[in-house]
């Protein structure tokens, strides 16, 4: 029998580090087994033959998807053409949607055998999306254990086969450790503040994060609080909001801002206010209490509220795993400053509690894969002879 050919194609550094993750696992099970696809650095150390970068794919925002439009038609174009030339016995679409569901759905119209790997977030947005999904995919392979029972209802197979954040992040966090490593000296109060990693979010959440911060000062003159920034656009965005405010000067003694180093900022402190979205997973794997809160454009609200187009009760991923308001969340018209302040805090002053850390342990225990090899293994099931 030929030695199997997988193709896969990553979006951006999080795919890159999950498909080099795979395809490592796949090549234990089939050391014969060639790789080619669009990969980064990652994929391409682990043996994957790069037809094109995953940066060429990794574009965000309206503005910027439109600008990039014409280019990533093209690419796509050009790759499905090169993808059929090759005759893969499997292609492996790493997480991007908007770019591999409609690669994924043309190549298996086409006969290739195809899967998704990182499943859209279906419980949220949109449910039905489950069925559209599975027009492009043979098989979906989900993050979340509660994902593969919502495409079940809509006929499409799908694996759960573990969060890698589960095994990146320690059951029980060092917060000392995680202190000396950042260079924080010294006793008292230590929040996290993450306002989202995305210009919008920053504009929307940025202000309101400031006033909450100025308002807990009042009060807590003692409170230190160090804002992670996941890149350098949103540093420079977010000092230009420190800058302009108001309180700007009493600000600035408490207020530190690192480049990157979300988890570890999050480890070293004793609450943490947050975007919603993965930093809230984070920070339930770092065993912190959290307030969580988002607003989302006015007109956009609106248009999700009256089309049905959000689902959900609970927007959080520690309340969605859960079931249940284990953090409290504030969303949209709720995302002010007096509400996000006392919620802060109540989690200073009362800590972690016993009974949460205990769900926030259980939910984490909950992600790990069933196997050592989960997303490999339900690759292989689809190889030719299997």
């Amino acid at each position: 029998m030929a030695a199997p050919r997988i193709a896969l194609v990553a979006g951006e550094a999080s795919g890159d580090l999950l498909g080099a993750a795979l395809v490592r696992d796949l090549k234990a099970l089939h050391p014969d087994a060639g790789f080619a696809g669009v990969a980064g650095p990652q994929m391409r150390a682990a043996g994957v033959e790069a037809w094109h970068d995953c940066e060429e794919l990794a574009v965000m925002g309206i503005v910027e998807v439109l600008k990039h439009l014409p280019r990533l038609l093209r690419l796509r174009r050009a790759l499905r053409e090169r993808l059929l030339a090759w005759k893969p016995d499997v292609v492996v679409g790493i997480d991007a949607p908007d770019f591999n569901l409609g690669l994924e759905r043309r190549l298996k119209a086409r006969g290739l055998c195809t899967v998704h790997y990182v499943s859209p977030s279906v419980w949220a947005w949109r449910e039905g999306r489950a069925a559209k999904i599975g027009q492009s995919a043979d098989r979906v392979l989900c993050l979340f254990p509660m994902e593969p029972a919502i495409y079940a209802r809509h006929g499409v197979e799908a694996r759960f086969v573990g969060h890698p954040l589960a095994t990146m992040l320690p059951m029980h966090p060092d917060r000392e450790a995680a202190r000396r490593a950042l260079g924080i000296v010294g006793g008292g109060p230590l929040l996290a503040l993450l306002p989202g990693s995305r210009g919008g979010e920053i504009a929307r959440l940025g202000p309101v994060f400031l006033d909450t911060v100025a308002r807990l000062l009042e009060r807590r003159p003692g409170l230190r609080v160090l804002a992670p920034m996941a890149n350098p656009r949103c540093r420079e965005r977010f000092q230009r909001l420190l800058a302009a405010h108001p309180r700007s000067l009493a600000l600035h003694p408490a207020l530190h801002l690192v480049d990157g180093r979300a988890r570890e900022a999050m480890a070293a402190s004793d609450a943490v206010l947050l975007a919603s979205g993965t930093a809230a997973l984070e920070a339930m794997l770092a065993k912190r209490p959290m307030v969580v809160a988002y607003r989302i454009a006015p007109l956009t609200h609106f248009l999700v509220k009256r089309l049905g187009l959000l689902k959900v009760e609970r927007y959080s991923l520690p309340n969605v795993l859960a079931g249940e308001a284990l953090v409290p969340e504030r969303m949209q018209d709720d995302c002010r400053a007096e509400l996000l302040a006392a919620d802060v805090e109540r989690l200073l002053d009362e800590g972690l509690a016993p009974a949460l850390r205990q769900r926030f342990e259980e939910l984490h225990a909950s992600l790990f894969a069933p196997s050592p090899r989960a997303a490999a293994e339900a690759v292989a099931d689809l190889l030719p002879g299997r």
